[in-house]
């Protein structure tokens, strides 16, 4: 039998690529209530900031877009609330574009896609 621990305790970033940080700094924080945990820049005219839920321990990294990175696509994100339905109705309230909640029955949680500025696409999902 092999051996299956390992060195790794978690998940600490997630990237998104983003070309303008600043109103990628203001959805995060103004519209979705997120903290700015590291605002830093480096190498020639890059800026690296990661944002996060207050109390999260994973972060979301807002990086600049490289050559031939797509902006604007599916994340692979998900975004956790406590009740989908009033996390919709308050994120379209605010002007996010958010997509019909999705409900797939009793052993699937009710979500919703969701899009930054930038056309990044993430999904609020309901946990217990």
């Amino acid at each position: 039998m092999s051996d299956t621990t390992t060195a790794i305790s978690g998940i600490h970033t997630i990237v998104i690529p983003v070309t303008d940080h600043e109103r990628a700094i203001s959805f995060y924080t103004e519209t979705l209530g997120f903290e700015v945990r590291r605002d830093a820049s480096y190498g020639a005219g890059n800026r690296w900031v990661e944002v996060a839920a207050p109390g999260a321990q994973t972060t979301i990294a807002l990086a600049n877009r490289r050559d031939g990175q797509i902006v604007g696509e599916e994340t692979g994100i998900r975004l956790a609330t406590g009740d989908a339905n009033a996390a919709h109705e308050d994120l379209k309230a605010r002007g996010v574009e958010v997509d019909d909640i999705l409900n797939f029955g009793p052993s699937v949680p009710p979500m919703f896609y969701m899009r930054d500025p930038e056309g990044n696409r993430l999904v609020v999902v309901e946990v217990a």
